[in-house]
């Protein structure tokens, strides 16, 4: 009764706060201070899965918004977890309480959301358990590991009509979302194809060798659902990504991100035909994954996009490692890397330009924009306490992420896939729909 009463007031008592909030500090307040005057009855508390790297960054910004509170940090790495208990108590009223293992963190009953930046093969699974417990959720992308669990998690919100938050962290970014609106609003005439891309020198992760585990990692954990394999020395940290066991690839790592403003500025939802080429071809080692990509698709309202990544060649386009180029009847919009954008007419000539006043680094893996990102963490608030439209909600999500991991269903089983583009499922092609879902480690698979 205690906490249903608490969740009440957060209802009641949010208007009062909205000087508080990002954007509305008073000089000579730090995040602690506004953590007093606020009081613990007017915060969201949470608990963070996984904080190595993109998740310590998640649980410092959310440190220091003065509507939230971190109770919980749970990492399988002890170092990680200690690291980013000791950065959150330097920012924060007080240090959180580890708990290595999520599971037992969500029956803390003060907890009223989970932040998952875990690997991918987790962040399904993790979402889905934290909804059954009643808690809302933050989760990084991509928000599945493949099409079915994106699928399950759209009805697990539905079912359990808690807040799902994907990190789309763009669809927040203000001059982004004016630029996304210039497209929309006929700027330049009805917009009809879309480019986006990512653009890296990662290095050759080489060839790993069968270890024994670090004392530091419970690798049973950090496996959890996915079936078990044996421990290698290029795997943790963040190698992952480029294994089809636990990561999926550049495509969902950042191509998420772009091919997500490139749907939204199109209006599109479900593609009709999709089509991908790429392979690993930089080095030989380990890495499974494509370093180089291009995945075309096209929409039933007359549209097409591409994303292209380049996870070994930095060479930028249009003079930026990752953006989108928007191509329409009357001219063009470039939605940068940063929270800006820039308009051109037929004849390429520069006819707007909205820039950014904050430093983003679109390659940090950890935290390419943190000021920006709280604009982000500020919708999920405001979804959780007065039921405000999320920027980026698990249906959007799931869609966004959906693209790309068509994509890599095409590359994977031949090169072209034809979509029913009312739900986004495969069409006609046994072996593409091997990928649509995933084999579990026995007892781990979700349920919705």
């Amino acid at each position: 009764m205690e906490h249903n009463s608490r969740r009440d007031f957060i209802k009641k008592t949010l208007a009062g706060t909205a000087a508080l909030s990002l954007g509305g500090m008073l000089p000579g307040f730090s995040p602690k201070s506004y953590a007093r005057i606020i009081g613990a009855n007017e915060r969201v508390m949470l608990g963070i899965m996984g904080v190595n790297s993109r998740g310590l960054a998640l649980a410092s910004n959310y440190a220091v918004q003065p509507n939230f509170e971190i109770l919980t940090i749970s990492d399988v790495d002890s170092r990680a977890a200690a690291k980013c208990i000791e950065a959150v108590g330097k920012l924060a009223t007080r240090k959180p309480e580890a708990q290595p293992d999520f599971r037992k963190a969500l029956e803390n009953k003060d907890m009223d959301a989970l932040v998952i930046a875990a690997p991918d093969h987790w962040h399904a699974p993790a979402a889905i358990l934290a909804s059954k417990a009643g808690k809302h959720v933050y989760l990084e992308k991509p928000c599945s590991h493949n099409p079915n669990e994106g699928e399950m998690l759209v009805a697990v919100a539905k079912k359990y009509k808690n807040v799902i938050q994907m990190g789309n962290q763009r669809r927040s970014w203000p001059n982004v979302a004016a630029g996304i609106a210039e497209v929309q609003g006929g700027t330049i005439g009805r917009p009809y194809f879309a480019k986006g891309w990512y653009t890296n020198n990662r290095a050759s992760i080489g060839t790993g060798k069968k270890v024994a585990v670090p004392e530091w990692l419970d690798y049973e954990l950090w496996q959890g659902p996915a079936p078990r394999q044996p421990y290698q020395d290029n795997l943790i940290h963040y190698n992952w990504h480029w294994f089809w066991n636990w990561g999926t690839g550049e495509a969902l790592n950042n191509g998420t991100h772009m091919v997500d403003l490139m749907r939204w500025g199109l209006g599109v939802e479900y593609p009709t035909r999709v089509t991908s080429s790429g392979g690993r071809y930089r080095y030989q080692d380990d890495w499974q994954t494509p370093d180089t990509q291009v995945i075309s698709m096209e929409f039933p309202n007359n549209t097409a996009l591409t994303w292209e990544g380049r996870s070994c060649n930095g060479r930028t386009v249009e003079g930026e490692s990752v953006g989108v180029m928007f191509y329409g009847e009357k001219g063009s919009i470039l939605i940068e890397s940063g929270n800006s954008y820039k308009v051109y007419d037929l004849e390429n000539k520069l006819v707007k330009e909205v820039k950014n006043d904050l430093v983003i680094d679109p390659r940090n893996k950890m935290n390419p924009s943190q000021a920006l990102d709280a604009f982000h963490f500020q919708n999920f608030y405001d979804g959780i306490t007065k039921g405000t439209p999320l920027k980026s909600d698990i249906v959007g999500g799931h869609q966004s992420t959906l693209l790309c991991q068509l994509g890599n269903i095409a590359l994977r089983s031949g090169g072209a896939l034809d979509v029913d583009s009312s739900n986004g499922h495969i069409k006609n092609n046994p072996q593409a729909m091997k990928y649509w879902k995933r084999e579990y480690e026995k007892g781990w698979a979700p349920t919705v």
